[in-house]
């Protein structure tokens, strides 16, 4: 990408006026509602992201409870469907109120809401058929009189893409210009990955991408989680720091069981979710005698390290983590041990605070269709087309983005000033 414009030689016309959005997001961990908001501001072809701030709701105990009930590869009635719609739109609402209230002092101008990934619809060959997403967005522009972009994965599956992840936008404007290969990690529920083309480094020993690739890689915290949950009876939901896999030993013979997965052989654009991914598959695969706690939990934290690893080890040069993973010791040290020659650090050493990354992401995908500008890039999740992503929701008195305008072109670098 080139250098950018000096603002001083900019054009009003060509800087946008400031728009304040708040970004929702709850991932495939299903436990709380993350808000982030920020200020965004495009001028030429640099996006300015200024963060506000960020908080977590944790789910109500009944709503969560019903939810993780009702995801698969449990079948929920419609009646149960269109509970935690409601339910999760409702918890989604208070959460944005909040956001405006604490972290933008009472003024925003947009809400992106990811809303809660129920079911991702894909064939056995891989393509994408549908996603569901619930917490219906009504109930957030009522709550806060706003704007209310959602439905963001939709669309790029209608165009023959994943839908899935759709970080790789902001990856590539924030992670642009950084030299050999950086890839952003996010390790959640699944784990996912977006590799950018290499920036002219001689004598960086590296393959260069044509174009900026974004794809699951496989589980990260979701069958960690599952398998602590079922082991010490309900419990645990999470092995906290590591500690039951630290005690243990990988087993050779349960790990190649498990990356035996077709999954993991598919070129990308790819995705995948806690439909394939859940404890069944897991007890499925661990034979007639089961591991240990300690085994079984050291073995899943080589099975995402290696995943990981194999998805990025012949380009990466730079992996920039961020998610929930990255709180467990023993699976960045696994992933440090499996990428020996890769400089492995966290988004917040860049600027962005981990827990807020991808509600950050959001809001700028949500900036996107404000301005009538396609939120994924050529190529990334296998679309046909580029698409401008989501449905919007009016705010208070019709509010509604304006669309495209002629001032305003897709930003080809982001910039993260501050930080709170």
């Amino acid at each position: 990408m080139g250098k950018p414009i000096p603002r001083n030689e900019l054009s009003p016309a060509q800087i946008s006026p400031p728009l304040r959005v708040v970004g929702l997001m709850s991932g495939t961990s299903h436990d709380a509602v993350d808000a982030a908001a920020c200020e965004l501001r495009l001028a030429g072809d640099t996006l300015t992201l200024t963060p506000l701030g960020h908080l977590s709701a944790p789910y109500p105990p009944a709503l969560r409870s019903a939810l993780v009930t009702a995801l698969p590869p449990a079948r929920a009635a419609m009646e149960t469907v269109c509970r935690l719609d409601t339910g999760i739109g409702q918890a989604f609402a208070d959460v944005a109120a909040r956001a405006v209230a604490e972290l933008c002092g009472g003024h925003a101008d947009l809400v992106v809401s990811h809303g809660q990934t129920v079911f991702h619809w894909a064939s056995d060959g891989g393509a994408v058929l549908g996603t569901l997403q619930l917490g219906e967005a009504a109930w957030i522009a009522e709550a806060t009189g706003l704007p209310v972009v959602s439905g963001l994965r939709t669309r790029d599956v209608a165009a023959g893409g994943q839908g899935a992840p759709l970080v790789g936008l902001f990856d590539a404007l924030w992670l642009a210009g950084r030299p050999g290969t950086a890839v952003a990690l996010n390790l959640g529920g699944i784990a996912n990955v977006t590799v950018l083309p290499s920036a002219v480094q001689p004598g960086l020993p590296v393959a260069e991408p044509v174009e900026t690739r974004t794809f699951d890689t496989g589980p990260a915290c979701a069958l960690l989680d599952a398998a602590t949950l079922h082991v010490t009876g309900g419990r645990l939901a999470f092995d906290a720091d590591g500690g039951l896999a630290a005690g243990g030993q990988v087993l050779p013979d349960l790990l190649e069981r498990l990356l035996d997965d077709p999954y993991y052989a598919r070129p990308a654009p790819k995705s995948t979710g806690k439909e394939h991914f859940h404890l069944g598959y897991l007890l499925d695969r661990l034979g007639p005698t089961p591991p240990g706690a300690e085994d079984l939990l050291a073995t899943l934290v080589a099975l995402t390290a290696r995943t990981v690893a194999d998805a990025v080890r012949h380009t990466a040069s730079e992996v920039v983590a961020s998610g929930g993973g990255i709180r467990n010791p023993v699976l960045m040290a696994a992933l440090r041990e499996e990428l020996p020659d890769v400089a492995i650090r966290t988004s917040d050493e860049l600027g962005v605070p981990s827990q807020a990354k991808e509600a950050l992401a959001f809001a700028v995908l949500g900036f996107h269709t404000w301005h009538g500008l396609p939120g994924v890039l050529p190529g990334a999740t296998g679309a046909r087309r580029t698409s401008v992503l989501g449905s919007v929701t009016p705010g208070l008195g019709g509010r509604f983005p304006p669309g495209r305008t002629t001032a305003v072109g897709p930003p080809g670098r982001l910039e993260i000033t501050g930080s709170v």
